[in-house]
């Protein structure tokens, strides 16, 4: 008699699905149907050339930018859209962008408020979070991205690198579902680069999920559980990293890669 087989482990709820997203800006089709599952605890990197649609992807995650087509669920919650893409709700909208923290290039901290009050500007503002808790949450987080003692300092005063660490706090201060992150490195000077994909890194080990669109190939390879090239508003190949980078199929993705290297 065979051993009875054992159940493998029950799969981790969905975090994020996208299935036959489009986006046209005029006639000029960014998106044309990509689609990406990711479950709570991944690391999905989305890499490929500039122009190859990675930030417009990202960004209609939260509808930043707005889809023209597809469907989007987040948490397992589909977004009522219409035919065009655009959101039926705006409520659930907002709701949606609450469960996503964003990290952009370009940091976008408000320059006329200190690093605490560019943390708890949202919790206490939008979520209604008391502010003694949100003053007490953003501390501790900028201790996370060894940010203590710049607390009452203004963005101005801070180098890139710090800039961007502050953001990730001010993003992770909604205690969201899922993260999101687009080239939060390329802004910043080759030397200050470390620092902040020290902190993503000690986010993953956390087992936090995390979109992540990068053109930093050796963190990819090294944090994603999941790896996906977009060429020309489409999937030309994706896979575990080390099969993307190990041994790569698509000759366009060979190609992508020796450009990087």
């Amino acid at each position: 008699m065979h051993p009875a087989t054992q159940p493998g482990p029950p799969a981790r709820p969905e975090a994020i699905r996208i299935e036959g997203l489009r986006k046209s800006f005029g006639t000029l089709e960014v998106l044309k149907g990509v689609s990406l599952c990711a479950r709570e605890g991944d690391v999905v990197a989305i890499i490929g050339g500039s122009g190859s649609g990675k930030s417009t992807m990202l960004r209609c995650i939260n509808f930043l930018e707005t889809p023209s087509g597809g469907s989007i669920a987040i948490g397992g919650e589909a977004v009522a859209m219409r035919p065009d893409g655009s959101p039926v709700n705006r409520r659930q909208i907002e709701s949606l962008r609450r469960r996503l923290g964003m990290v952009f290039q370009q940091f976008n901290l408000w320059t006329h408020k200190t690093i605490l009050e560019n943390l708890i500007e949202v919790p206490v503002h939008v979520l209604r979070v008391p502010k003694d808790e949100a003053v007490a949450r953003a501390e501790k987080l900028l201790d996370r991205v060894g940010l203590a003692e710049k607390a009452d300092a203004y963005p101005a005063f801070l180098s890139g690198g710090q800039q961007q660490r502050a953001a990730i706090a001010r993003a992770l201060c909604i205690e969201p579902r899922a993260m999101l992150f687009d080239e939060p490195t390329s802004a910043l000077d080759p030397e200050l680069v470390g620092e902040v994909l020290a902190v993503i890194r000690a986010l993953a080990a956390e087992g936090r999920t995390m979109i992540l669109v990068t053109h930093e190939m050796k963190f990819a390879r090294e944090v994603a559980d999941h790896v996906i090239y977009l060429h020309n508003g489409v999937i030309e190949e994706e896979g575990p990293p080390e099969a993307l980078f190990g041994a790569p199929k698509s000759d366009r993705l060979k190609q992508f890669l020796k450009s990087v290297a």
